[in-house]
């Protein structure tokens, strides 16, 4: 009886975790109204996905970046496929522990959104872009270093 309750609580608690959902967004434009609308925010937004082998290895800049930065939100945009959410994302999200703020962006219609994050972004992932008081800078490069991203997001908000 006493192993049939811990498995049962086990149960639970595995399928509570599995149940933590992240926001999915078919449009950016939604998601900026929904994730990246208060003005008073200063926003560090990560686009990156899990089949992106530098994105992936930079992940933990701003899980850092997201917990001893204060002055800034890390928002990590998930670009990875709507069809491999519940299989690949959900499951990558628990393994790496990762706190801070995922949605994920399934907007195809790359021509559209992609000049609204900059005008100049040819697409390619990572890349991150800061918000503050309506200003945005925006960059295409992987981060090799926390201190290295630290410095960058610190010189662009101060």
């Amino acid at each position: 009886m006493k192993y049939y309750i811990l498995f049962a609580v086990m149960f639970l608690f595995s399928v509570q975790i599995q149940a933590q959902k992240i926001a999915v967004y078919d449009n950016y434009a939604a998601l900026e109204k929904a994730v990246l609308s208060d003005a008073n925010t200063t926003y560090v937004v990560n686009f990156w996905a899990t089949w992106c082998a530098p994105c992936v290895k930079e992940l933990p800049h701003f899980e850092q970046l997201n917990s001893e930065n204060k002055k800034v939100k890390v928002v990590l945009v998930s670009l990875d496929f709507k069809n491999q959410y519940e299989a690949k994302l959900l499951p990558f999200l628990k393994k790496k522990a990762i706190k801070s703020e995922v949605v994920l962006l399934t907007d195809k219609d790359y021509n559209t959104w992609l000049p609204a994050v900059d005008k100049d972004w040819s697409g390619s992932i990572p890349a991150t872009l800061i918000i503050k008081n309506g200003k945005k800078v925006f960059v295409e490069k992987m981060f090799a270093s926390y201190e290295e991203l630290n410095q960058y997001v610190n010189s662009n908000i101060n």
